[in-house]
């Protein structure tokens, strides 16, 4: 197959492009606070928090002497509120509200989960006369390289259409762009299905595309089911990925889908696809080695998608875009439906679960607020967990409604909403000029199937259940040999996995096994040295499918085929980032492995 790293230049050109100079905008330095000599002299040693009453952003000094650091009052994990921590002995340390992570901010390090995110440093200026004044300095905005004024749009010039969860179709013109095509087959091994039915001529339209966009390796938005049609039909099809760490199609080979034409796209650099048409993709500020969002832009009207990234370009993004989509449901995480013991009672995952669901509609309408795009559009949240073994998850794990989030929206900002449809096309020329117009947005024809009421289970059952009998887990010591492959070690902690059937109790016959990460040895008992405890079930079919294919952790912990005790209650960030985004990016070799079993 062919991949190419892309700089400038027309999508689908044969060779290798580099571009050697950038934007020549200055950084710019924006003052977030001022305290006036009194207000500075006020400060007490230790932790202060801050609000700027005009703005309504609040800020957290720390000072020590004469020293003191500061940053924004916004979690970087995902944008919750911190407080004062209750069980901070030293007066260092503060709680966020949202997953209750601690932020060390004499350092600026989150000492739990202990090695997870630095939070982003402001800089501390005294004036002359003894005020205080908190910058930010800010990096030049990429998408202002080359500005270009928004021209006319005739009727029908650039429209819009939903098929389903994250998947737009885009006409620009002559040109079709799609994003994140998942339009059959689950995601997360077997935890996700789609909750709405594609458009039947789905194929057909991915196959008609000039280019897609495929933001990142999560499998509702790189969907080898789905390219597996698509290649089918049109193997070169144009993929446009950002360039990340861990790369989007690491599992290509081992998918067996047969794609020729993928391209790898550094960040923050306009690609132009003909002289009306570039995008630009952005990275994730929290995840920046596997998540992006992109910019579309058209005639100078901008498209602004920023997917599931929790801080987009580290929360700059273009004001006053013409549209605006963003995830919005929630309900993406084995937190806390898969955990038990200790304080996860139902009730107190009810409440947890409507609290986050709250502050996440909030978040959202507030960010919407801010940007002020002309149109704003929910999506990427469009999911179900069909299968009939996870009806637990399904009736507990909540998630918002985008008319919900859509109506707080209309209550803070006169920004125009919009619930898509499949099959639904937006006139971007017409809602542009009448947001009232009656053809600006086309429903699919009455008594088109919008909700899937039944899904295909059982071929991507096979699959997964193939696994249970492999060769491979006849001989126990697959476990070392897993483990070894998986090259995480070093780390204070011990996990007890069990293989289970699909109610979660011991798969007859099935594995049960001890890890302790800090020697990668795997001891009949719990040592005697005081250290932190998990226990991980996990669906047979599931578990042995991720580990004959070297695959990451997602499809057990986000696919909610685990159930989780952990002992205390401790997020251990580098352990679950690590078989979550940075396990090897080849295989175990399995081959080998038996040779010398035999």
């Amino acid at each position: 197959m062919t991949w190419r790293r892309c700089a400038r230049g027309t999508a689908g050109a044969d060779q290798p492009r580099v571009l050697a100079s950038r934007s020549s905008i200055e950084q710019t330095t924006e003052v977030l606070l001022c305290l006036s000599p009194g207000e500075a002299a006020d400060l007490k040693e230790g932790i202060n928090f801050l609000r700027n009453k005009k703005t309504g952003k609040d800020f957290i000094l720390y000072k020590s002497k004469n020293r003191m650091r500061a940053c924004k009052n916004v979690c970087k994990h995902q944008g919750g509120l911190f407080i004062k921590d209750i069980e901070d002995l030293d007066g260092r340390s503060v709680r966020c509200t949202k997953h209750n992570w601690r932020l060390d901010v004499s350092t600026m390090k989150n000492v739990n989960p202990p090695g997870s995110f630095c939070q982003d440093e402001l800089v501390v200026e005294m004036d002359e006369d003894n005020g205080l004044l908190l910058l930010e300095l800010n990096p030049p905005n990429p998408w202002d390289s080359e500005p270009r004024s928004p021209e006319h749009l005739a009727f029908g010039e650039v429209q819009i259409t939903y098929l389903t969860h994250a998947c737009m179709d885009l006409k620009l013109g002559d040109k079709r762009m799609v994003f994140d095509p998942w339009l059959t087959g689950p995601a997360f091994a077997r935890g996700w299905w789609l909750l709405h039915e594609p458009p039947s001529d789905w194929l057909e339209r991915l196959c008609q595309a000039d280019l897609i966009y495929i933001s990142h390796m999560h499998s509702d938005h790189l969907s080898y089911p789905t390219l597996k049609e698509l290649a089918g039909r049109r193997p070169d099809i144009p993929i446009y990925v950002g360039n990340t760490e861990r790369p989007v199609f690491w599992n290509l080979n081992q998918s067996g889908v047969q794609l020729t034409n993928i391209n790898i796209v550094p960040f923050g650099i306009w690609q132009q696809v003909d002289k009306n048409l570039r995008f630009m993709i952005l990275m994730d500020g929290v995840h920046p080695e596997m998540d992006t969002c992109i910019i579309v832009e058209y005639k100078g009207h901008k498209i602004l998608n920023t997917v599931d990234c929790t801080r987009p370009n580290g929360g700059r993004l273009p004001e006053k875009v013409a549209l605006m989509m963003s995830d919005f449901a929630g309900g993406a995480s084995g937190f806390p439906m898969t955990f038990s013991g200790g304080k996860f009672t139902e009730e107190w995952k009810a409440q947890f679960i409507k609290a986050e669901r709250k502050k996440l509609l909030n978040y959202k309408a507030r960010l919407v607020k801010d940007l002020q795009p002309r149109i704003y559009c929910p999506f990427a949240g469009y999911f179900v967990e069909s299968h009939p073994s996870d009806k637990y998850i399904k009736e507990t794990n909540i998630k918002n409604d985008p008319n919900e989030l859509n109506n707080l929206i209309k209550k803070n900002s006169d920004v125009v909403t919009w619930t898509p449809r499949p099959g639904a096309t937006l006139d971007l020329s017409r809602m542009l000029k009448d947001p009232t117009d009656s053809k600006g947005i086309i429903e699919p024809p009455e008594g088109t199937k919008i909700y899937k009421d039944s899904w295909d289970f059982e071929p991507y059952l096979n699959i997964l259940n193939a696994a249970v009998g492999d060769e491979i887990f006849l001989h126990s010591s697959w476990i070392k040999e897993y483990f070894t492959w998986a090259g995480f070690k070093d780390y204070n902690l011990v996990v007890r996995m069990i293989e289970t059937d699909e109610d979660f109790s011991p798969f007859p016959g099935g594995y049960d096994y001890l890890v302790d990460f800090l020697d990668l040895s795997f001891p009949k008992e719990r040592p005697s040295r005081e250290h932190p405890y998990e226990e991980i079930r996990s669906r047979v079919d599931v578990i042995r499918h991720v580990v004959k294919n070297g695959l990451l952790w997602d499809n057990l912990y986000i696919g909610f085929q685990t159930r989780l005790q952990r002992s205390p209650d401790i997020y251990h960030h580098l352990f679950w980032n690590h078989f979550q985004i940075k396990l090897p990016l080849t295989p175990p070799n399995w081959r080998s492995f038996l040779m010398h079993c035999g």
